[in-house]
This record gives C-alpha cells, sequence and structure tokens, in this order.
C-alpha cells in the first residue's frame, strides 16, 4: 500500500490465506444457533461522561483500564461470516476504532494487510506489547504509527486520517465502532468512511440493537433500519444474521435480555 509521504513504505510478509470453512448458505442467510459469544459488551457506569463520548472519555477509559468493550478472543462472528466478503490475501482490511482487538492479528493470519486507526496510545502499544513484539514507530503532526509485519495502527484522530493515508483499501472490518458513537456522530463517521473507501470496497459490519430506555451506551443501540438510511444510498446490503444476544452476554447478565445483534455483508458501488 502506498504510505503516508512522512511515512517510509511497510514490507509485508505474505502469509498463507486460511480462509475459514463455512456452507456457502451462511452467507446469504441468518446462521442457526451459535456459540454464545464472549464478553464483547459491557455496560458502562460512568455518569456524565455517556453523554458527551468526547477524546477524553476513551483516553480515561484506557488509561483506568475499563476495558470490558475489548473482546478477549476473536469475534465468532468475524471467523463464521469474513469468508462472505470473498477476501483474497492480499487484500489490504482496514478497522476503524481498533482498539487492541484480537481480530487485528487473526485478520493478518489470513494474509492480509491490516490497517488499524485508534484514538489511544495506550492500546495501541498494548495490541503489540501483549504479543511480545517491539513495534517500529513513526509520527507525524497528526498521527503515531506502530507498525510491524503486516500491521499498522494510526493513533490519532479518526475523523483526520485521509484517503491519502490509507489508499488501497479493499475491505472494511466495523466491529466496535459505529456503535461506539452516539448517533450525532454516527452520520459523520458513515460519511468519511464512505470517503476513505473505494468502488468495490466489501465491510463487514456488526451491530447491536436495544430498546433505548433499556441502557445507556456505549454501546450504543443500532437497528438494522438506520444501517440502511446509512448505507443504502452507496452501498449494496445483505443482512447475514439476526440473533438476541446469548443469556450469558454480559448485556443480558445485567438485564438487557432484548438486545440482538446484527451482520451485514456491504459492497461499495460508486
Amino acid at each position: 500500500m502506498v504510505e503516508h509521504e512522512n511515512f517510509r513504505p511497510l514490507r509485508l510478509h505474505t502469509a498463507r490465506y486460511r480462509a475459514h470453512t463455512t456452507n456457502a448458505a451462511l452467507c446469504v442467510h441468518s446462521a442457526g444457533r451459535r456459540e454464545p459469544a464472549p464478553a464483547d459488551h459491557e455496560p458502562d457506569r460512568l455518569g456524565e461522561e455517556l453523554n458527551n463520548v468526547d477524546p477524553h472519555f476513551w483516553h480515561n477509559r484506557w488509561i483506568r483500564n475499563e476495558v470490558g468493550f475489548h473482546q478477549g478472543e476473536v469475534n465468532p462472528h468475524l471467523r463464521e461470516y469474513w469468508i462472505c466478503l470473498g477476501p483474497l490475501p492480499e487484500e489490504t482490511v482496514f478497522v476503524p476504532l481498533c482498539g487492541k482487538a484480537h481480530d487485528l492479528a487473526w485478520l493478518r493470519e489470513q494474509g492480509h494487510a491490516v490497517v488499524g486507526v485508534e484514538l489511544s496510545p495506550v492500546a495501541c502499544r498494548d495490541f503489540f506489547t501483549e504479543r511480545g513484539i517491539e513495534p517500529s514507530v513513526e509520527s507525524d503532526e497528526r498521527f503515531t504509527r506502530y507498525f510491524h509485519d503486516g500491521i499498522e495502527l494510526w493513533c490519532g484522530d479518526y475523523f483526520e486520517l485521509s484517503a491519502g493515508n490509507v489508499p488501497n483499501i479493499d475491505l472494511i472490518y466495523d466491529r466496535a465502532a459505529l456503535i461506539a458513537l452516539p448517533e450525532a456522530m454516527r452520520q459523520r463517521y458513515v460519511a468519511h468512511l464512505t470517503a476513505l473507501s473505494r468502488e468495490g470496497t466489501r465491510t463487514l459490519l456488526i451491530t447491536l440493537d436495544y430498546p433505548p430506555q433499556d441502557f445507556q451506551g456505549p454501546p450504543f443501540a443500532v437497528g438494522d433500519d438506520e444501517v440502511r438510511d446509512h448505507y443504502a444510498a452507496t452501498h449494496e446490503l445483505t443482512r447475514l444474521h439476526h440473533q438476541r444476544i446469548p443469556a450469558d452476554d454480559p448485556l443480558a447478565q445485567r438485564g438487557l435480555i432484548d438486545a440482538t445483534e446484527s451482520v451485514f455483508r456491504m459492497r461499495k458501488r460508486r
């Protein structure tokens, strides 16, 4: 991929592509019963901070290690439905608001170059430190870039990222970005993501929905209709999965029994 003018090119080591074996029907229809998901959504109880969800909110969460939103293993929907995008190992994956997700390493294991953007330097450093890796680090006035062996994390403001920074986005994985943002920010987030991508870019989007009176996010409720409102004008959309969260999900255990998850496959038309 072409790098920002202040950064050196990243040398990629192509790994063997290990596609998850699955029935092709799963790519069109909702799957049957799945294994309970790990603790990927934890209710927040931080009062007024929740209404703002500004950069200080997220920086403080990482500094205080209040990262219940961090999933302790690879997301099961990613494993099951990634193949539905028809991914090729040489294609580049963009992961917005990536945190230190194990999903990044899993995507790299499939052979992809992986580019994430994340606000917190704690998350970026921890991703590599927890794997015993000392990444290369380069900075300019907007971003600090951590990179090693085909994974690069751009630490800074997602909205400052330009198509010139990430010109070759083939695939997008959004598990915890759209649902991390309040309603007032989501339209801007989607518009920027659409501007960063190009015709033919495919996306795997995972959303969470629940009665708004039942819980105060993040994660925020994003219904299927809202997804279509955001993306239908520019993308082909297929819902692959829609199911109530399992009983042992942390949200369900705290009384949010009507929450559902949806998984979408999307392809940018223009």
